[in-house]
């Protein structure tokens, strides 16, 4: 049986009612083995941490390497990657600094569930460049929302992380293409085996290095196969749209490897404006223990 402790939270008002507090720390067991997953003010609330049997998952860097979400959109129907980029944790001119451009709104852990509702920054300031494109956002900030809910475990099955994001787009500037990187984790370089989940065999695959996007969940792995995370949803994508799409990627320079999960909307004609929500299962523990979770989530959800 799992259980849940707060070791620590604390969502305090500064001297302006919207400055909360991003420190927290959910605790818990996976596997009869100890987790601790930490959000820090530094990356308004976005996760820090997850340590689990003693090691650490998250290669948290500067502002962009952590477990956080993120979302791409056109302008007036232009799309460049990271040049209308609301990001959970904040900006790059945040850099390694102690604060981050994205406005913590909310935190609380209540009932073994980690909240948060997070301002989200652009990834580029005003006048910046990705890829030798121009930044599309004219503010540090954006009117984009993200809540988020995590919780450790879930009804009948181990070695799970409940997470479930809701990206809230505002109406100031109608987008053709939404690309929401719902969930992404920047591990560290020694979880540098690639794997896929085969749902037909309910085995994990060796995958050749490569970066980019597949169908089928992934998991990274320790090459010993002790400890691996990866990413699930059951969620499906509306007809017509491009598939969810499981990344992997390496940065061989900067000694750190990441998944993520991808939703893209695209269409003609505007898109509504609103609430997107996913639901998110991070399997974590050794490779086999991904491996069962994924098998078991995957039979829970056939079929919808």
């Amino acid at each position: 049986m799992r259980c849940f402790c707060l070791l620590f939270a604390s969502v305090l008002l500064a001297e302006t009612p919207l400055r909360v507090k991003g420190d927290a720390e959910l605790a818990g067991q996976l596997g009869g083995k100890p987790i601790v997953i930490r959000t820090t003010d530094r990356l308004a609330g976005a996760i820090d941490s997850i340590k689990w049997d003693g090691v650490e998952f998250i290669d948290s860097h500067d502002h962009g390497r952590q477990l956080q979400s993120a979302l791409n959109a056109d302008v007036d129907g232009v799309f460049n990657i990271e040049c209308y980029n609301p990001t959970e944790a904040g900006s790059v001119v945040d850099a390694l600094g102690p604060k981050s451009t994205s406005e913590l709104l909310a935190l609380t852990i209540k009932d073994g569930v980690l909240s948060t509702r997070t301002r989200m920054a652009y990834w580029l300031a005003p006048g910046m460049k990705s890829h030798g494109q121009l930044a599309q956002n004219r503010a540090l900030v954006s009117n984009h929302l993200l809540t988020k809910q995590v919780r450790i475990g879930r009804a009948g099955m181990d070695h799970v992380l409940d997470y479930k994001v809701t990206f809230n787009v505002p109406a100031d500037r109608p987008h053709k293409v939404l690309q929401f990187e719902a969930l992404t984790a920047y591990m560290p370089a020694t979880f540098s085996r690639e794997l896929r989940f085969d749902a037909k065999t309910s085995a994990l695959v060796a995958l050749p290095r490569a970066d980019g996007e597949i169908r089928d969940p992934v998991v990274l792995a320790t090459t010993s196969g002790s400890h691996a995370m990866g990413i699930f949803t059951p969620d499906k994508v509306p007809r017509g749209q491009p598939p969810v799409g499981y990344g992997r990627f390496s940065f061989a320079a900067d000694q750190v490897v990441k998944w993520n999960c991808v939703f893209r909307l695209d269409q003609a004609e505007p898109l509504r404006a609103g609430d997107y929500s996913y639901q998110l299962y991070v399997v974590l523990g050794s490779q086999e223990d991904c491996r069962a979770a994924l098998a078991a989530l995957t039979k829970e959800f056939a079929g919808r």
